[in-house]
């Protein structure tokens, strides 16, 4: 069977790319949009007669809220997962940031794992956790679980993860002299 992402929308036959998509996500973003036109309505056709302070107060919340909200949840609405022969790129949103560069050389290992839950790693986004390691969760289901030769671990949901990781293990190198997974 082949893997329709392999190739076919890739700059190059080498290049394995993935991603999820979390629609749920976009509510919280009309959310978000929703408080800054409130901001920007109480600016512009105010009743409040009660002074300019507490309409100032209540046109910035509104408009700093729904910037934090729908920036916030626009950043994590989507994944994009990238292996090459060198690197695995992972990118959030649509516009590819917080964006991280992995080396294949620093990678230990990789396994696919079928259940990712935001609930399991405190919540969408960019996560860390101590006894867990660092994690991209977009949304929940399969994804992708790199142990790195550091110690550390990095997870990523994306969709047909079990692709990805059969393309990272292929592109893996034998450790560097002295390196240990831990």
């Amino acid at each position: 069977m082949r893997d329709h992402r392999q190739g076919e929308h890739a700059p190059h036959p080498d290049v394995w790319t993935g991603h999820a998509t979390n629609r749920l996500q976009w509510v919280l973003a009309l959310a978000g949009a929703a408080c800054m036109a409130l901001g920007i309505q109480l600016a512009v056709d105010s009743p409040w007669t009660s002074g300019t302070a507490p309409l100032v107060m209540a046109v910035v919340g509104c408009i700093a809220a729904g910037l934090l909200v729908l920036f916030g949840t626009l950043a994590f609405v989507h994944v994009a997962l990238r292996v090459d022969q060198e690197w695995l790129e992972v990118r959030c949103g649509h516009i590819g940031v917080p964006r991280r560069r992995i080396p294949l050389s620093e990678v230990a290992g990789a396994e696919y794992t079928s259940h990712v839950t935001p609930r399991h790693w405190g919540g969408w986004g960019y996560r860390w956790r101590p006894e867990m390691g660092t994690a991209v969760v977009v949304r929940r289901g399969e994804g992708v679980v790199l142990r790195l030769w550091d110690g550390h671990t990095f997870t990523i949901t994306v969709d047909d993860a079990e692709a990805a990781v059969r393309v990272i293990k292929e592109r893996l190198r034998p450790p560097k002299p002295g390196a240990t997974a831990r």
